[in-house]
């Protein structure tokens, strides 16, 4: 066969052998180009992507139009990366004071906070002299029990200096302050909502309480109304060591009864708008006065404690320093104080002031051998007495304890009082025993209607 038979063959059918070779070409290469895109890797890229998820989103219609690419000549505005949309965030509020029952700390996270674990049952301490535990804002550690343990007296209290963590709450806590108008209506009225300009005695320590012209005096005043016809079983409960922590001090507040007493310490900051904010809820209010123990100063129990050290002049200097810092309490508690409360020539001129200046006076009874009640009789000065250190031993089962003790005495005398701190689990039983005590037939009571009502020497 000739070389040429192709060419006649096309020649024949009318077509250019030039041209049918070079579409022959054409037609092969689309084949093979076609086969390449059907059956190698894909060659989009992410603006090719992004650009087909935009149009199959079912808020638009479903179309396959693919964005150009880029090319290296551009400089193109960039556009957002693509994200995982965020997650919706949820603002916090600060819950405002009064705060709702809802919004309250549950048990069980009172409990989660609290490092204490349940104990067995054990008897109650007695009384010792001043303890001087390193941490002066830890609970304290007991002593070996001896002797008759039905009858365990007071012990001392911890000190009132604040720890670091301590002052760094009560800075971030502050209250503002409070205007008895604006809480609820059943909040109002229990105690007097402002302190009376005719009970104060403006001068250089600040206002000082005083009585009035009238004859009236701040620790009645300034009392929570009780009804005295009530012939049950008192008992008294006072919080102490508040101030320092904000928010042990809001739980102390907002979560006890009304009729329990609330002490704080005067070098806490915001002193004025806590002593507000616990008047305003109803509750009587002491300040506390640190004194000298008898390990002192390796138990110093703050600025301007009263000391044997110093005269009476001194002394009374340091106490109008501590009662000029704020306004509307009904007496002082003795903060610690084993040597001072046993020394009369150092102690009858603190009462006299005390007595002069229309305040009650509450005897922690940090010592067995304090004479603080007895004198305070004695000068007539309106007096309670301490019974038991609830939380000496900070447990379920030794506050418990406690607390069944002062039932006792209670039933006994008519009368007892119990100081605690604000630990969590002190708050928690407090809780639970309030709401059952007057169905066992006592009577819950502010410190002021048990003035002068137990014997000098209480057990």
């Amino acid at each position: 066969m000739s070389s040429d038979y192709p060419n006649r063959s096309l020649r024949r059918l009318g077509l250019d052998p030039l041209a049918a070779t070079v579409g022959g070409l054409v037609a092969l290469a689309v084949i093979v180009l076609t086969w390449l895109a059907l059956s190698g890797p894909s060659t989009r890229t992410a603006a090719d992507t992004t650009a087909v998820v935009v149009a199959l989103s079912p808020n638009g219609p479903a179309t396959a139009t693919e964005a150009p690419a880029p090319t290296a000549l551009m400089s193109p505005e960039p556009g957002p990366e693509p994200t995982n949309p965020p997650a919706p965030t949820q603002e916090t509020v600060a819950p405002t004071s009064p705060p709702e029952h809802g919004n309250l700390p549950t048990l069980a996270q009172e409990e989660a906070a609290s490092t204490v674990k349940p104990e067995a049952p054990v008897p109650a301490d007695p009384a010792m002299d001043d303890m001087g535990a390193a941490d002066q804002t830890g609970p304290v550690d007991l002593p070996t029990p001896t002797g008759d343990h039905s009858v365990a007296l007071a012990q001392e209290m911890p000190a009132a200096k604040p720890s670091p963590q301590q002052a760094e709450m009560a800075t971030e806590a502050e209250p503002a302050p409070v205007q008895s108008s604006a809480l609820p209506g059943a909040a109002r009225g229990l105690t007097a909502p402002e302190p009376d300009p005719d009970l104060l005695e403006l001068s250089r320590f600040g206002p000082l309480p005083r009585v009035s012209t009238s004859g009236r005096k701040p620790w009645r005043a300034y009392a929570r109304p009780f009804d005295t016809s009530d012939k049950r079983p008192r008992i008294g409960i006072v919080i102490s060591q508040l101030g320092f922590s904000g928010a042990a001090t809001e739980s102390a507040i907002w979560q006890l009864p009304a009729a329990i007493t609330l002490s704080f310490a005067p070098n806490a900051r915001g002193l004025g708008n806590w002593i507000g904010l616990a008047r305003a809820a109803g509750h009587e209010v002491l300040i506390e006065i640190p004194m000298e123990p008898v390990d002192f100063p390796a138990n110093d129990p703050g600025p301007d404690t009263l000391l044997t050290s110093l005269t009476a002049e001194e002394n009374r200097t340091r106490l109008r320093t501590l009662l000029g810092r704020v306004s509307g309490y009904v007496g002082v508690v003795n903060q610690m104080g084993s040597r001072f409360t046993t020394s009369e020539p150092h102690l009858r001129p603190v009462l006299t002031e005390l007595r002069d200046r229309g305040l009650m006076f509450v005897d922690s009874r940090s010592s067995l051998h304090s004479i603080a009640a007895r004198t305070a009789t004695e000068m007539r000065l309106p007096r309670a007495i301490n019974n038991r250190f609830i939380d000496a031993d900070v447990s379920r089962t030794a506050i418990d304890s406690r607390l069944a003790e002062l039932e006792r005495i209670a039933r006994t005398s008519g009368h007892a009082v119990g100081i605690g701190q604000p630990h969590p689990v002190t708050l928690e039983r407090l809780r639970i025993w309030t709401r059952e005590i007057e169905q066992r037939g006592f009577a819950l009571a502010p410190i002021s209607a048990l003035a002068n009502a137990q014997q000098d020497q209480a057990r």
